[in-house]
């Protein structure tokens, strides 16, 4: 019998120092899964180095990783679209391709990585996505951009999936925990002193970095 964790976090933001003290806090086993809902990069000083420690908790137990709006516009921006472009270079992708040492860069060293990242995921019990979804409209009907970009429309209002839903993309001071959903956003990358948050489900604790 698996008795493992079942635990979340998002919203890294390039920030591998709280990334770090988190993980070293979780003491995370072979037993453990680990979920990684998105925005990995930009902002913070060490894109690089947080999607290279994310990869490697892969080699200690199961991993997950989900796309974010921040990769979203990064994979958008490399193919030309100049929305996204704008959104990449005026969001913290300056530091990103800082730690890359070339907007060329990133997709030589992680391209595949970033390709290969998952909308959402679910448990039995759970459904983990970066931003939300829209209430009112099935699952198979969403508009992707919705996945990493919702904000209110979701936050505010019942959703209608019979798991409850961990997301970020929308920062709070302290975990947001609602009925029918909990968002573990709490700043990290984007203000100083914000800590990054992990949540393990089955017992609802947070850890902070």
């Amino acid at each position: 019998m698996n008795n493992g964790r079942l635990i979340a976090m998002t919203d890294i933001h390039g920030e591998l120092a709280k990334l770090d003290s988190l993980l070293n806090k979780l003491n995370i086993t072979p037993a453990d899964e680990l979920v990684f809902m998105g925005d990995y990069i930009d902002r913070g000083p060490d894109s690089k180095g947080v999607v290279n420690r994310i990869i490697s908790m892969s080699d200690i137990c199961k991993c997950t990783y989900l796309k974010g709006s921040h990769e979203y516009a990064y994979l958008k921006a490399r193919e030309g679209d100049e929305y996204y472009k704008y959104l990449f270079w005026n969001y913290g992708g300056v530091q990103t391709v800082e730690s890359y040492g070339s907007f060329e860069n990133i997709y030589n060293v992680h391209g595949e990585f970033f390709e290969s990242l998952l909308p959402y995921y679910e448990t039995d019990k759970y459904f983990f996505i970066h931003a939300g979804l829209r209430p009112g409209i099935p699952l198979e009907k969403q508009d992707e951009v919705d996945f990493y970009y919702i904000r209110g429309e979701f936050i505010y209002h019942k959703h209608n999936l019979p798991k409850k839903i961990i997301f970020g993309h929308t920062e709070f001071d302290k975990p947001l925990v609602q009925e029918d959903k909990i968002c573990i956003d709490t700043g990290c990358g984007k203000y100083k002193n914000a800590v990054l948050t992990a949540i393990i489900c089955g017992s609802k604790e947070f850890i902070h970095s």
